[in-house]
């Protein structure tokens, strides 16, 4: 296998968890970031539309400015 050596910053509370992983799984760290990543890519990408779908109507009480402020400014 090929690789490219990447440098990736973690909180010390992502590196304690990914340490605890490793051991208990008998991995090194590089294994389980490229197996994560390879989860991850794997997903297919989120429809636009089926998300808007899915969160219509979600801030049911939100209240927009009508639209004569919209150009106002701020500052």
């Amino acid at each position: 296998m090929s690789a490219t050596r990447t440098q990736v910053y973690f909180t010390a509370q992502q590196r304690h968890a990914l340490d605890q992983l490793a051991a208990r799984e008998h991995k090194t760290l590089a294994a389980l970031v490229r197996e994560a990543v390879d989860a991850y890519l794997a997903q297919p990408p989120a429809d636009p539309e089926t998300v808007l779908a899915q969160t219509f109507g979600a801030l049911p009480e939100l209240e927009a400015p009508p639209r004569s402020e919209w150009d106002r400014g701020y500052g």
